[in-house]
């Protein structure tokens, strides 16, 4: 088993064991369930996964995003442990358990906002999402719910229609969701104005007044949804002005403000959640991923009076704040506060940041550099003037990275960003590792 500060060791062959499990993958698993790597993980551990085979590699996933914490805690595992001896199930909505309210009153506590606050659990980010705009509809009596191109919010159909990128995710699952309206993001490196920050005047905020004539009226938009850094569409880190303007549209046209901090949340970008990084105290929040160390569990939290709208029985799901996710929820936060992880973060985030920054000078194809705390990406290019996107290197630069042991993410409305998303407990031996790796691969891909 794992300690969780070992460094990659790869080079074993793909036993006979892992060949039978891709048969039976083959067999028995829908097609449309992609992988990024051909492995089955055997145990994890802090920042490192061992294979089936033995082979052990630096986890820049984190699950995607989920276990901020570090693989298999010990005090998250404890928890899991204890709350399975004692209660596995019963519905909060048919009878109740201590964990799931303990849990809401930590959220209500630690969510930005002095303002009343009450929450509820369901089991995926996308659930989250769904409520949250339920709750909103509910509230506003409006149907109209704005989300932002590059924005990713999940696979079902309401999440999918918020969702901006046709492929994979939209690709012949229509027709969608109404009443949806998408605007361009902040994306400053890609602006949809050709303008360049910060001699823009935020021509992104501007756009809301030409939308609201020509697409909707505010007396028709319930909700506006945004990741504050945008996960899937590639690591986009808006201006500073960015988030508190949209807060002002919203509180200007009795618009619901919620932000999709499922990516973003618990240390990720240095602070408990992404909006503390802005000052931004929003109506909403959708919380999922890191908020169990690697439970399925996510939340909406928001002000009271807005979470109230449906009365009684109109939100909720038999699985939803299940007693042992709500546990591991508990003493994940606990650990993060105690550790205090979103510092971690920041150094993490320094460290890359300044190696890629690095890179970027002797590789062109790195046009773009994007971090906030322990988010970072670097967008390759074909051209740095055109910025023709290098869609078909990055899969390659993934590839070669997992051959060294090292496992990156690919991100980007035109599939040409590697994020780096590590679990925010990676050791600085680690860091330096991750960084050799991907320098390495650079050298072999583009032949330095």
């Amino acid at each position: 088993m794992l300690k969780g500060d070992e460094l990659p060791s790869v080079g074993n062959e793909q036993g006979e064991k892992t060949k039978i499990l891709f048969e039976k993958r083959a067999q028995y698993i829908a097609q449309g369930i992609s992988n990024h790597i051909p492995i089955f993980i055997d145990n994890a551990k802090g920042a490192v996964v061992q294979d089936i085979d033995g082979n052990v590699y630096i986890d820049c996933s984190s699950g995607i995003g989920v276990v901020n914490v570090g693989h298999c805690e010990e005090t998250v595992v404890e928890s899991i442990k204890k709350q399975a001896e004692k209660l596995i199930h019963s519905c909060f909505m048919v009878s109740m358990y201590e964990s799931y309210v303990a849990l809401a009153e930590k959220l209500v506590k630690i969510t930005p906002g002095d303002f009343p606050k009450k929450a509820l659990f369901v089991n995926s980010g996308a659930e989250a999402v769904e409520n949250a705009v339920k709750i909103a509809r509910a509230y506003a009596k409006k149907p109209g719910i704005v989300s932002f191109e590059c924005g990713y919010h999940g696979r079902t159909l309401l999440t999918m229609t918020l969702t901006s990128k046709v492929k994979p995710y939209k690709h012949e699952f229509g027709p969608f969701a109404p009443e949806i309206y998408k605007v361009p993001s902040a994306y400053c490196y890609r602006c949809m104005f050709g303008a360049t920050y910060p001699e823009c005047s935020m021509r992104c905020l501007e756009h809301f007044e030409r939308f609201f004539i020509a697409e909707s009226d505010p007396s028709n938009i319930a909700a506006l949804i945004i990741e504050p850094v945008q996960g899937e569409g590639g690591f986009i880190v808006p201006p500073k002005e960015y988030l508190p303007g949209l807060a002002d549209i919203c509180k200007k046209n009795d618009i619901v403000f919620i932000v999709d901090e499922v990516q973003t949340g618990f240390g990720r970008t240095g602070r408990m959640f992404a909006v503390d990084n802005w000052g931004v105290k929003p109506d909403l929040m959708a919380l999922a991923k890191s908020i169990a160390g690697g439970m399925p569990l996510s939340a909406v939290v928001g002000k009271a009076e807005i979470m109230d709208a449906p009365t009684k029985g109109r939100v909720g799901g038999t699985y939803g704040g299940n007693p042992i996710a709500c546990a591991a929820g508990l003493s994940a936060i606990d650990y993060m506060e105690t550790n205090d992880l979103s510092e971690r973060a920041n150094h993490i985030g320094t460290f890359i940041t300044k190696r890629l920054k690095e890179l970027q000078k002797t590789y062109p194809a790195i046009g773009d550099v994007r971090s906030l705390g322990a988010m970072v990406a670097a967008e390759f290019v074909k051209d740095r003037k055109t910025k023709k996107p290098a869609g078909d290197e990055t899969p390659l630069i993934m590839q070669e990275c997992f051959k060294r042991g090292l496992i990156v993410l690919g991100a980007g409305i035109f599939s040409n960003v590697i994020r780096f998303l590590p679990p925010l407990v990676l050791t600085d031996k680690q860091m330096e590792k991750t960084m050799s790796i991907f320098e390495e691969v650079l050298r072999v891909v583009y032949k330095k």
